[in-house]
């Protein structure tokens, strides 16, 4: 039965290691093609400095692998992807008057 607990909290241990490994740490940013808007930064400090908390998005809107989810123009609309929270209610819209928020050229 020990052994079995070692090896149980082992493998906890090696998942919350390779989920920390994935995520962005505070400081860093983690950046996207935009396509012809230009790209976009994403900074998990400015969202955590918003009372955000990683798993509020991660696996529910967005997975940890990098390059899982392909954002489009189309995809930009409340209740979608960024749209979950950017959608002029909890933060500010997806719509072209904020466009530079986060896109950069």
């Amino acid at each position: 039965m020990k052994t079995i607990t070692a090896i149980l909290a082992v493998l906890i241990a090696v998942v919350f290691v390779v989920g920390a490994a994935m995520a962005v740490p505070g400081g860093k940013t983690v950046e996207f093609a935009g396509g012809d808007q230009g790209k976009v930064t994403f900074d998990g400090k400015t969202h955590a400095d918003k009372g955000n908390k990683c798993n509020d998005c991660h696996p529910k809107i967005f997975q940890m692998k990098k390059g899982s989810v392909k954002i489009t123009k189309a995809d930009h609309v409340p209740g979608k992807f960024c749209g979950t929270c950017h959608d002029g209610t909890k933060a500010f819209a997806q719509d072209e008057a904020n466009c530079t928020k986060c896109h950069k050229k």
